[in-house]
């Protein structure tokens, strides 16, 4: 399977979701930013980090890349689109997903582990799960999901709500909500689930010695689902 991941100015965790992507059998290959088109691909990937310094807002200039066309044809035609943490931000300022990520809402960054709890798996990135809940890791400044509540009930009528942060069993209560987001959300689909994007980071943890390994299951599943 072949893996293409989106590098903009200021992206910090290309390098990382490249690793993890090789490391669980996609043929990856590094696409910049300015790029007319994306090389024939199974998957691809928009990562983590601060692209274009996130002025204006978080992912607004990304969203305007030339590379961002071929990304949005892609995705229209059925392709399958992951946007993690940044990614998610610019999914969002693409129209490709709804919703806004707004400033967390203590006005802080935040990093650490958490939960997030996986509530559909009819799609080819939660598919055979063997796990309900999930150990990832979170990084961000503008992770709070915020929507209408015309989109929110979209959301919620077509199982669009892909993680929401919980404890380790799977409750979700705001005790659990590390950013304010509304309803706990930590990742949403589009309509048609072939587009994910969440603020959790699975490559991030996909070493029992270094971090965890709840983000290979995540690989590991998503690879078995495309063979």
């Amino acid at each position: 399977m072949k893996s293409s991941v989106i590098v903009f100015p200021g992206s910090n965790c290309d390098r990382d979701m490249d690793v993890a992507l090789k490391k669980f059998g996609f043929k990856n290959q590094m696409v910049w930013h300015n790029d007319q088109s994306v090389p024939k691909s199974d998957l691809i990937v928009l990562p983590g980090g601060f692209s274009y310094g996130d002025y204006l807002r978080c992912g607004s200039i990304a969203s305007k890349s030339n590379i961002i066309k071929s990304v949005i044809e892609f995705a229209n035609s059925g392709g399958l689109v992951l946007g993690i943490c940044n990614g998610f931000q610019i999914l969002t300022e693409t129209g490709l997903l709804s919703g806004i990520l707004q400033q967390n809402r203590y006005l802080n960054f935040i990093c650490k582990n958490v939960f997030v709890k996986v509530k559909d798996k009819k799609n080819k990135y939660f598919k055979n799960m063997k796990k309900d809940v999930l150990e990832l890791h979170i990084a961000h400044n503008e992770g709070n999901f915020f929507c209408t509540e015309q989109e929110l009930k979209s959301l919620e009528d077509n199982s669009q709500i892909a993680v929401t942060y919980c404890d380790a069993n799977g409750s979700e209560n705001d005790d659990y909500n590390p950013n304010g987001a509304i309803k706990n959300i930590a990742g949403i689909f589009n309509k048609n689930k072939n587009i994910l994007g969440m603020m959790p980071h699975p490559e991030r943890m996909i070493d029992k010695y270094l971090s965890g390994e709840d983000g290979s299951l995540f690989f590991e599943n998503l690879l078995g689902n495309l063979k």
